[in-house]
């Protein structure tokens, strides 16, 4: 899921002559993703303070998951940035550290579709089990939920990781790598493990969007308000799901245009890049956080509350 080409990896052995961008492409470039990363992050983070402010939101596992699909998000966000601007500015850093970086994105990324096949699940009781859905969804079975999806990501990094150890030198990880997945975890066994445990962990979420939407949309043959909802959230949910897996026919759509436009290589791979890694991050606020009327009306309650403190503050002054 995590695929990170970016558009100043360069092989050493097959550099040409526009692999890589000129000092002003490379600003504007860095500058258009730190300010999709700040802008995004930004208005994450005032759901999550909107979420830790009310508590109908932390007694709510709807809202729990959805609080935690942010912050994996912007835990996510922020990680790749700061790799998009390290293979810019330092191009090699230290294996340790690069390892860190990797193995946190790496998890945060994997937690995202398992996340969206939780909510789902959640909106398909709350629809079509509506009795037993505050025996199930509990808030301890949310975070019991929370801490499995945290495991299986682990599971899935930690073969990469023991298959890192045992087959690299020691000097290896004494040295500087380009901080690129392929590049760290660059054995046979690991690519292949990658792309099976990738293709199982998208073919199950699939099937629990697709199962999930289908049997709310027949859950009634009157469209209630609350299964219109449930529908668009689902649909929502599979259009995040769709996003990530442009990972997969990335380097296929990437050869088709390298063919017709072969001196836009890095152009390229830095739109796949934003396309990839920042507007799936883009969505999660839009789910909740804009079409969500709770939601909404708790932050308008709250800037106009800032804005009252504000104005108060001003005339006090001035009467002074």
């Amino acid at each position: 899921i995590l695929d990170m080409n970016f558009s100043s990896v360069n092989d050493t052995s097959t550099v040409t002559e526009y692999e890589r961008d000129n000092f002003t492409t490379a600003v504007i470039k860095n500058v258009i993703v730190t300010a999709l990363c700040i802008s995004i992050n930004y208005i994450n983070s005032t759901l999550v303070h909107t979420f830790r402010k009310h508590q109908i939101f932390y007694t709510n596992p709807r809202y729990i998951l959805f609080i935690h699909l942010v912050m994996n998000d912007m835990m996510q966000l922020a990680l790749t940035t700061l790799l998009h601007i390290i293979s810019y500015t330092l191009y090699t850093i230290s294996v340790p550290f690069c390892l860190i970086l990797l193995i946190v994105a790496i998890l945060a990324t994997l937690n995202t579709p398992l996340n969206l096949a939780g909510m789902a699940i959640e909106c398909y009781i709350a629809i079509c089990f509506p009795l037993r859905h505050g025996q199930i969804c509990t808030v301890k079975n949310t975070y019991i939920l929370i801490g499995l999806i945290w495991m299986a990501s682990w599971f899935s990094i930690l073969p990469d990781l023991f298959i890192l150890l045992a087959t690299e030198p020691l000097h290896f990880f004494h040295s500087e790598v380009l901080c690129v997945r392929d590049y760290v975890f660059r054995s046979s066994y690991s690519l292949k493990k990658r792309d099976a445990s990738h293709i199982i962990c998208l073919v199950l979420v699939w099937l629990t969007v697709f199962y999930t939407y289908f049997r709310i949309l027949f859950a009634a043959k009157e469209a209630t308000p609350d299964i219109k909802k449930a529908r668009n959230t689902i649909l929502l949910h599979g259009f995040q799901l769709l996003l990530c897996m442009l990972t997969y026919v990335r380097p296929m759509f990437e050869q088709g245009l390298l063919y017709f436009l072969p001196k836009r290589y890095l152009d390229i791979r830095f739109a796949f890049y934003v396309i990839v890694q920042i507007l799936p991050r883009f969505v999660s606020p839009i789910v909740y956080g804009l079409r969500d009327q709770t939601f909404r009306r708790h932050m308008r309650r709250y800037l106009l509350c800032k804005v009252n403190i504000r104005n108060r503050t001003e005339n006090i002054q001035c009467q002074t």
